[in-house]
C-alpha cells in the first residue's frame, strides 16, 4: 500500500480527514465536506475510501471525470456562493484503482452550498442555522483583530481613566522599572495601543480594547451590547442555582470580580508543589478568569459563563479559533484572540506569555485534585477543572448538610450569634435578612446543620419556627 495513503489511513476520520465511497460521480456529501473544510481549518479528503477505512478505490479511468465534476460544482454559482480552492491528487491502490485525495484548504470567505453554511465539527459536517453561529464564524475569518476596531465618538469621558492608576500600582508591583510608570496617561494609552489608528478605515481614536478594559458600563453596551459573564454555582439544586452573579464591569474591574467569586465558592485545598505549599486554586481561578477575559470574541452575540458545580469548575467564552478540538500539552499550539488586551494583562502580571495559562491549568489542576483539565477550543472555547470533593459527606438525595465553602458558613454563624445575643431567639427568615451574601436555602441548611450538631436547638414560635442556643431553654 501507498505510504501516503496507508499514514492517513492509520489517523483515522477527523476534523482534517474524511472518508467517501465514490462512485462514478461524487455525492452531494462530498461538497457539503468542501464546504465545512473551506469554513474551518482545510482538510483532506479522500474518496475511494469507507467510513471503516476500508479502501475500495475509483478506477484509474473515471479520475478525470470525478476531478471535472468537482471543479464544475464548486464554480457554479448556483451551488457555491464562493468557489471553494481544492486541489486533487491520484494515490494509486492497486488493480488500476485509485483513491482520489481532495485537498481543500480554509479559505477567506463563509461558504455556502446549495444556500446551507457547514462546518466541520469533530469529524462531521454540521449545517450552522443559528445566527450567532454563522456570526461566529465570520468573525474567525475576519483577517483583523476585532479589539484594533476604532470608535471615533469614544472620548477620554467615556471611559473610566481612574482605572489607570490601578494599571500602574500592579505594573510596578509586577516590574518596577517599567517604562509606562513614566509616562502621563496620553503616552500610556498610545503606547498600551488603546488609542492606534483603525487598519481597515484609517481612523484615529479609542479602539474597542480601550472600551473593554477602561470603558464606563454605558459605554461598554454601546459597542458590546450583549457583554458579560454569567456566573451560577449549583451544588445542591441543578435546576437552579445555589448563588449567581452578573458581571457587566471592564476587564480591570471584572478581573478582581470574578476571582473573588470563584476562590469563594471553591474550596482552597491543601497542596504540594515539591516540598512548598502552594494555593493550587488561587493559580487555576486565576488562569481561567485571565482566559475567560482576555481571549474572548467580545462582538459574539455569545455570552461568556463560568458555572461550579459538584463536579468542578467550568468556563466557556465566545472565541476565534482557527480549529477546533482538544487542547493537551501535545497538540498546545496557542494562537493570540486580543493581543492588545492580553498584553495591558502581561505587565499588570494577571497573565503570562502565551501558552503558559494551558500548561499552569494542567500542572495545578493535577495538585489540586488529581486530575488533568479538560480544554476544548473552537467557536466556543471551553475549560474544566475538577475540584477535590466538596459535598461533606452529602448524601445524593440532599439529606445530609454540608458546611459549605468557610466564608458562608463563617458569615451565618456570625449573624446567628449576633441575633442571639440581641433577641435569644430567631426565626430562619430573620436570619436571611441579616445575611445577604448567600439565599435562604443556603443559610437553612446552615441551620440544619448546627441544630444537628448542638449548637442550635428548634422551639415553637406560634405561627413560626425559631432556634434558641443549644444549651438554652425553651
Amino acid at each position: 500500500m501507498d505510504a501516503r495513503l496507508a499514514q492517513y489511513l492509520s489517523q483515522g476520520e477527523g476534523i482534517g480527514l474524511e472518508f467517501k465511497r465514490c462512485g462514478n460521480q461524487p455525492g452531494a456529501d462530498v461538497f457539503e465536506t468542501i464546504c465545512s473544510f473551506a469554513n474551518r481549518q482545510g482538510g483532506s479528503l479522500l474518496l475511494g475510501v469507507l467510513d471503516d477505512g476500508s479502501v475500495e478505490g475509483v478506477p484509474d479511468q473515471s479520475a478525470l471525470p470525478i476531478e471535472r465534476n468537482l471543479v464544475n460544482v464548486t464554480c457554479n454559482p448556483k451551488l457555491f456562493n464562493v468557489a471553494p480552492a481544492i486541489e486533487c491528487e491520484r494515490i494509486p491502490c492497486g488493480d488500476g484503482r485509485v483513491v482520489l485525495r481532495v485537498w481543500v484548504p480554509m479559505g477567506p470567505s463563509v461558504y455556502a452550498y446549495k444556500g446551507v453554511v457547514y462546518d466541520r465539527r469533530g469529524d462531521a459536517d454540521v449545517r450552522l442555522t443559528g445566527e450567532a453561529d454563522r456570526a461566529a464564524m465570520a468573525v474567525r475569518k475576519q483577517s483583523y483583530y476585532t479589539e484594533r476596531k476604532v470608535y471615533h465618538w469614544i472620548e477620554e469621558a467615556d471611559l473610566d481613566l481612574s482605572l489607570l492608576k490601578m494599571l500602574r500600582d500592579e505594573v510596578r508591583a509586577n516590574d518596577a522599572g517599567h517604562r509606562w510608570l513614566a509616562l502621563d496617561d496620553e503616552e500610556l494609552l498610545r503606547d498600551a495601543r488603546l488609542f492606534s489608528r483603525d487598519p481597515v478605515s484609517g481612523e484615529r481614536g479609542f479602539n474597542l480594547a480601550a472600551v473593554m478594559l477602561l470603558g464606563r458600563e454605558e459605554t461598554i453596551l454601546d459597542v458590546a451590547p450583549v457583554y458579560r459573564t454569567d456566573c451560577v454555582l449549583r451544588r445542591l439544586n441543578a435546576e437552579r442555582y445555589d448563588d449567581r452573579l452578573t458581571c457587566t464591569s471592564n476587564l480591570m474591574l471584572a478581573y478582581d470580580e470574578l476571582v473573588g467569586w470563584c476562590e469563594r465558592w471553591l474550596p482552597d485545598a491543601f497542596a504540594l508543589d515539591g516540598d512548598r505549599r502552594v494555593s493550587a486554586r488561587g493559580v487555576i481561578v486565576r488562569e481561567l478568569v485571565s482566559n475567560t477575559l482576555i481571549h474572548r470574541e467580545f462582538v459574539s452575540p455569545r455570552i461568556a459563563t463560568v458555572t461550579i458545580d459538584r463536579d468542578g469548575i467550568r468556563t466557556r467564552n465566545a472565541s476565534r479559533a482557527l480549529w477546533s478540538g482538544p487542547v493537551d500539552l501535545e497538540n498546545l499550539d496557542p494562537t493570540p484572540k486580543n493581543p492588545i488586551i492580553a498584553r495591558v494583562f502581561t505587565q499588570m502580571g494577571r497573565s503570562e506569555e502565551l501558552g503558559s495559562g494551558t500548561r499552569n491549568l494542567y500542572k495545578f489542576s493535577r495538585l489540586y485534585s488529581g486530575e488533568d483539565p479538560v480544554l476544548v477550543e473552537g467557536d466556543c472555547f471551553e475549560a474544566f477543572v475538577p475540584v477535590p470533593d466538596v459535598s461533606g459527606g452529602r448524601r445524593p438525595d440532599g439529606a445530609g448538610v454540608s458546611d459549605g465553602p468557610g466564608v458562608a458558613s463563617a458569615e451565618v454563624r456570625e449573624a446567628v450569634e449576633g441575633l442571639l445575643a440581641r433577641y435569644g431567639s430567631f426565626a430562619a427568615s430573620e436570619l436571611s435578612r441579616e445575611v445577604t451574601s448567600v439565599g435562604e436555602r443556603t443559610v437553612r441548611r446552615h441551620l440544619a446543620k448546627m441544630v444537628a450538631d448542638g449548637e442550635l436547638r428548634v422551639v415553637s414560635g406560634g405561627r413560626s419556627t425559631r432556634y434558641v442556643a443549644g444549651g438554652g431553654s425553651d
